[in-house]
């Protein structure tokens, strides 16, 4: 892959990009903290989602925070080492976490790299959709310049992922919702579908009863998003705990919007699935242009 302008990105743990997926590419990843019963993990090194499952399911529940400074600190100077000259960050929503914050101040600290921290103001799919891009942009030729001032707030102002919880439980132990919402959800078999708002907080734009019109909401919405829209582009897929139903809705979305130019599966992290459990789905559209 040609990439002169030797520019590496960088991102955290919550982005849905599994190893193999960054094989071969520049995308280093910072990893958030996970502090459970017997002692603190970093996301993505020692422990990842189906290790949250198991704790979720035998009433533990784990807290988050954000990665240690000095791994930031570490992962810049691996940058470095490796090569690179200049570095496009894009970070978990500042609606969620200071990570973004966090890695901005390093970065505005760095004399030996050029450093561009973003603000994904997305979570999970839509941070690893909006990574991808970059680096198919980057092997394009796109100048730094018009990468940092013109494609990245493109993508990031383009690129809506949705996507549903199977239980509201760990979200209400969590104190991200009243109880009330809670229990009626549990009761009735609501799933809410779940995007992020402008400010880059959760945001729930829809409800439907029972997992079966999970897949039907998240077309119905896509399908939305490109009403009276034209040009290219991506679509992305993921799933925590549910890969048979990813694998549906894939090749659902795939069906309907047949004109994609990629069509990216991902995983979900450790760090979001203490807030949202097992049994997650989601779907997201990027427009490229």
């Amino acid at each position: 892959m040609s990439n002169p302008q030797k520019i590496a990105l960088l991102t955290d743990s919550t982005a849905d990009l599994p190893p193999a997926m960054r094989e071969g590419k520049p995308i280093y990843v910072v990893p958030l903290k996970i502090r459970c019963r017997d002692g603190e993990y970093s996301d993505g090194v020692d422990i990842f989602a189906q290790d949250v499952y198991r704790r979720l399911r035998s009433g533990e529940l784990p807290s988050t925070s954000l990665p240690e400074g000095g791994v930031v600190h570490d992962t810049f100077d691996r940058i470095r080492a490796d090569g690179y000259e200049r570095v496009i960050a894009v970070m978990l929503s500042s609606g969620l976490s200071g990570t973004y914050n966090m890695v901005r101040l390093q970065g505005e600290s760095r004399e030996d790299l050029e450093v561009a921290v973003f603000d994904s103001k997305s979570g999970a799919l839509g941070i690893g959709i909006i990574v991808l891009q970059l680096w198919e942009e980057i092997c394009s030729g796109t100048s730094w310049e018009e990468l940092v001032h013109v494609r990245v707030p493109h993508l990031v102002a383009n690129t809506f992922p949705f996507f549903s919880v199977d239980t509201l439980e760990y979200l209400y132990r969590g104190g991200r919702i009243g109880k009330v919402t809670a229990m009626a959800g549990t009761m009735l078999h609501i799933k809410p579908i779940i995007t992020f708002a402008g400010d880059g907080q959760l945001q729930s734009i829809s409800k439907v009863r029972g997992r079966k019109q999970v897949q039907d909401k998240i077309l119905e919405l896509i399908a939305r998003r490109l009403e009276g829209r034209k040009g290219r582009y991506n679509l992305g897929v993921a799933n925590g705990g549910a890969p048979e139903e990813m694998a549906q809705l894939s090749a659902r979305m795939r069906a309907a919007f047949p004109d994609y130019v990629h069509c990216w599966e991902g995983s979900m992290d450790a760090t979001l699935s203490v807030y949202i459990g097992d049994g997650v789905l989601g779907g997201g559209i990027q427009f490229i242009d």
